[in-house]
C-alpha cells in the first residue's frame, strides 16, 4: 500500500523476542499465541499515520480462540502462576488462633487502576554512527529501555543511548512498560537507518498497558478480650494479567505492607501471582504496598463492628512502637506511627468531629456524614536490595557555572528542584548557575528507575558525593596555594569563599579559575549505594528498608442516600516528612496522593468483559477525580521532626506514602452508608462507587 515502508513480525527481529524484565515470558511480538487482547502482533512502519492506520484495517489475523481467565482465584485453581508464591511469617498463628477470644473472617477486593499519565507512553529514535541507535523515550527507567532494546536488536548496551529530558506523568506506568514502545522505534531506526517515532493514541495506550493489580483476597483476624490484635492471617491473590512484568517485585511489597502500622506478634500473610489473559499488570504508586494495606483495615473494621465498637480503638491500641518486629525481620526504629496519630486526633480534634457528624446525621433523614481514620507505615528502598544505587556526573567549568547529571527522571514529582538544591547547597552557588542535564544513558549509566520514592534520596546522594569530591578539592586548593596556613576553615556561602568565617578576597567565580589555571580536576563521578540494607528470600527475613513514612489522615464524607453519590468533605493529615528540603515540592506531592488515592477507592474502577476486553477504555468510561469530585478541604501538618540520615538532607521520601492516606476514603463512605442503614450489607470491594453506594442503601 501507498506509504508502507515495512511491517515487522516476530520473524524479522534481529535479537531475542523478549521484553520481560524480572522474568523473561513476555514476547515483543506475539509468535504463536496471543495471550490478552491488545498484545502486539506486528509492526506496521508507514510514512504517515495515516496510512500505517490504513494498513491495519486491511490485515486480517486469524486466531483460534483459547479460554480465556480474567479472576486470579480461577487462575490460581488451574495452577496458573507468573512466579511462585511467598509467604511472611512471624510467630505462631495457628497456636495463637486457639487462645483468641475473637476471631473474624472475611474477603476483599480491591480494583486496578489506570495510571492516566497526561502523556501516553511513547518515544523516537534515529541511527548513530558506528551501528548505533539513540532514543528518547517517554520512560521513567532509561536503563530498562536501553536493556531491552539492545537484547531486540542483538546488540551491546553500548550501541544504544537513551535519552529522557522528561515526563508528563509516570506514577510507575512507565518504569517498565515504556521499554516496549522505546524498542519499536528503536528497531525501526536501526534497521531502515531512518528516524522513527512510535506514540499511542489514549485509547491505544489505555487497552494495550497495564494497570495497578487487582487483588481479591482473604482475611483471619483474632483479637483478646482487650481487643489487642494477637494474630492476623491473609491471603492475596493478585492479578497479573498475562506476563510478569513487574507484578512479582509488586506482590513482595504487598507482603511487606501487609501489617501497616501495626504491631501484631502472630502473623501470617501467603500471596500468589496470578496468570490471567489481561495486559500484564504493573507498577503503580505505592506498588502493592495499597492492596495489603486495604486488607489489614478492613479486617480490623469489621471486627470493631461485630464487637460494636469504633474501629480507630483498635487501631490506636495496636499502632507499632520502637524495638517491635516487622513480619519480615526489621526492627522498628524511629517509629512516628503513634506521635502522628496522636497529632492528628489532637489538633483536628477527633472529639469534636464524632459528635459533630453523629449531631448531622440526626438532623438530617437524606443525608449522612461519615469520618475515618487511616494510618500509613511505607518503607523506603527498592525491596530489590541491589537496585538500591545511583550515580551522578558534575562538571564545574572554568566560567563557574555547573553542569549536572543524575539518573533521575523529572515527571512532575519536583526531584529536579530538589537535585538543583543539592548542587547549590552543597557548592554554596546560586542555583542560576547550574544546569541540569537530561537522563541519559551515556553520561550516567546503568540507573535505576525513578521509582519507589526512592529518586531524591539516592541521586541526590550520589549527586552530593560528586559535589563534596569538587569542594574537596577546592577547599584543599585554597588551603595549600590562596593562604599561607593549611589548618584555617573553609567555606563558600552565597558565592563568596570565607576563611575563618570571615569573607575574603575570592569569589566562586575567580576560585574556579584560579583552580582551572592549576589544573585542578572540576568534574567528579558520584557513587551513592544504600547502606546496611539486606534481605534473604530464602528465609524471608531481613533488614529491606533504609527508614520507614508514617502518617494518620482524618477524612470525612457526606453521602446523598436518595442518589448514592457522596462527597468528599475534608482530608486532614499529619504527615512525617522528616525534614523536609522543599516544602512546596512535598506538599503539593502528599496533596496530588491522597486525591490520585481517593480516586482509586472510589471511582477509578477498571472494567473488562469476560473476555478480556477493556471495557473503560476512554475518558468518557473511566473516571478520575476532578475540581469537583476531590475533597472540599484538604490540610497538612508538617510532623515536627528531624528527620532520618539515610534521607537526602534529612528529608524523607514523599513519593508514594500519601497516596494510601486515599483509604479512609472508602471507609468514611462506607460508614455514611451504615449510619443511613445500619443492617445495610457492604462487600469490602473497592472502588466504592456511587452504584455499589446505592444498592447498599437500600439493601
Amino acid at each position: 500500500m501507498p506509504g508502507i515502508v515495512k511491517i515487522f513480525s516476530y520473524k524479522d527481529i534481529p535479537g531475542e523476542n523478549q521484553v520481560g524484565g524480572i522474568i523473561p515470558d513476555e514476547p515483543f511480538l506475539a509468535d504463536h499465541e496471543v495471550h490478552y487482547q491488545g498484545q502486539p502482533v506486528l509492526l506496521i512502519v508507514a510514512e504517515n499515520e495515516d496510512a500505517a492506520e490504513e494498513a491495519i484495517r486491511e490485515i486480517k489475523i486469524e486466531i483460534e480462540p483459547l479460554p480465556v481467565i480474567t479472576d486470579p482465584r480461577e487462575a490460581f485453581k488451574q495452577g496458573k502462576l507468573l512466579s511462585p508464591s511467598r509467604k511472611f511469617v512471624k510467630g505462631n498463628v495457628e497456636v495463637a488462633f486457639s487462645k483468641c477470644k475473637y476471631i473474624f473472617e472475611g474477603s476483599t477486593e480491591s480494583g486496578g487502576q489506570e495510571q492516566l499519565y497526561l502523556e501516553t507512553q511513547g518515544a523516537y529514535a534515529y541511527p548513530t554512527e558506528h551501528d548505533s541507535v539513540k532514543i528518547f523515550s517517554s520512560t521513567q527507567g532509561p536503563t530498562q529501555v536501553q536493556r531491552t532494546a539492545a537484547m531486540v536488536l542483538g546488540v551491546g548496551m553500548n550501541k544504544v543511548e537513551v535519552d529522557v529530558p522528561r515526563l508528563g506523568g509516570g506514577f510507575g506506568g512507565k518504569e517498565d512498560q515504556a521499554s516496549a514502545w522505546g524498542t519499536m522505534a528503536a528497531m525501526a531506526a536501526w534497521i531502515l537507518k531512518r528516524p522513527a517515532k512510535c506514540i499511542p493514541h489514549r485509547m491505544e495506550d489505555m487497552r494495550m498497558t497495564g494497570k495497578r493489580n487487582p487483588y481479591s483476597s482473604d482475611y483471619k483476624i483474632g483479637l483478646d478480650e482487650n481487643h489487642n490484635i494477637i494474630a492476623y492471617e491473609a491471603t492475596f491473590y493478585q492479578n497479573g494479567g498475562a506476563a510478569a512484568d513487574l507484578s512479582p517485585a509488586i506482590l513482595e511489597r504487598t507482603l511487606f505492607h501487609a501489617t501497616n502500622s501495626y504491631n501484631i506478634p502472630h502473623v501470617k500473610v501467603v500471596a500468589h501471582s496470578c496468570k490471567t489473559n489481561l495486559p500484564p499488570n504493573t507498577a503503580f504508586r505505592g506498588f502493592g504496598g495499597p492492596q495489603g494495606m486495604f486488607v489489614i483495615e478492613a479486617a480490623i473494621d469489621h471486627a470493631a463492628r461485630s464487637l460494636n465498637i469504633a474501629p480507630d480503638l483498635i487501631q490506636r491500641k495496636n499502632m507499632m512502637d520502637n524495638g517491635d518486629e516487622f513480619p519480615y525481620g526489621q526492627i522498628v526504629s524511629e517509629s512516628q506511627a503513634k506521635s502522628c496519630w496522636d497529632e492528628a486526633t489532637d489538633i483536628y480534634n477527633l472529639e469534636s468531629v464524632k459528635k459533630e457528624v453523629d449531631w448531622f446525621n440526626k438532623q438530617n433523614q437524606f443525608y449522612k456524614k461519615g469520618w475515618a481514620l487511616m494510618p500509613v507505615c511505607f518503607g523506603i528502598s527498592f525491596t530489590n536490595t541491589m537496585m538500591n544505587q545511583a550515580r551522578a556526573l558534575v562538571h564545574v567549568y572554568s566560567d563557574g557555572t555547573v553542569g549536572v547529571s543524575t539518573g533521575a527522571v523529572e515527571m512532575g514529582q519536583g526531584v529536579n528542584s530538589k537535585m538543583l538544591q543539592v548542587a547549590a547547597t552543597c557548592f554554596g552557588i546560586s542555583p542560576g548557575k547550574i544546569k541540569l542535564e537530561s537522563t541519559n544513558t551515556t553520561r550516567v549509566s546503568n540507573t535505576s528507575p525513578s521509582a519507589a520514592s526512592s529518586t531524591a534520596d539516592l541521586n541526590g546522594k550520589a549527586l552530593l558525593n560528586a559535589c563534596n569530591q569538587i569542594k574537596e578539592r577546592l577547599v584543599n586548593f585554597i588551603k595549600t596555594e590562596l593562604t599561607d596556613n593549611e589548618d584555617k576553615t573553609v567555606e563558600i556561602k552565597d558565592e563568596v569563599v570565607y576563611i575563618n568565617d570571615e569573607a575574603s578576597i575570592f569569589n566562586w567565580k575567580n576560585l574556579v579559575q584560579q583552580a582551572f589555571m592549576k589544573r585542578i580536576n572540576l568534574s567528579a563521578k558520584g557513587h551513592y549505594a544504600t547502606p546496611y540494607i539486606n534481605f534473604d528470600k530464602t528465609i524471608e527475613k531481613g533488614h529491606p528498608f533504609a527508614y520507614h513514612v508514617y502518617g494518620t489522615a482524618l477524612t470525612i464524607t457526606t453521602v446523598d442516600c436518595l442518589r448514592g453519590t457522596y462527597k468528599i468533605d475534608a482530608v486532614k493529615v499529619v504527615h512525617d516528612f522528616g525534614s523536609s528540603m522543599n516544602r512546596a515540592v512535598d506538599l503539593g506531592q502528599c496533596e496530588g496522593g491522597i486525591v490520585q488515592g481517593v480516586g482509586w477507592m472510589t471511582m477509578e474502577e477498571v472494567v473488562y468483559n469476560a473476555d478480556g476486553k477493556l471495557l473503560s477504555n476512554a475518558l468518557s468510561t473511566y473516571k478520575i477525580p476532578d475540581i469537583y469530585s476531590v475533597p472540599k478541604e484538604i490540610e497538612i501538618k508538617f510532623l515536627n521532626t528531624d528527620g532520618n540520615d539515610m534521607a537526602i538532607f534529612r528529608s524523607k521520601a514523599v513519593g508514594e506514602p500519601p497516596l494510601m492516606y486515599g483509604i479512609g476514603a472508602f471507609f468514611a463512605i462506607r460508614n455514611a452508608v451504615l449510619a443511613f442503614n445500619p443492617t445495610a450489607t457492604i462487600p469490602y470491594s473497592a472502588p466504592i462507587t456511587p452504584e455499589k453506594v446505592l444498592m447498599a442503601l437500600y439493601k
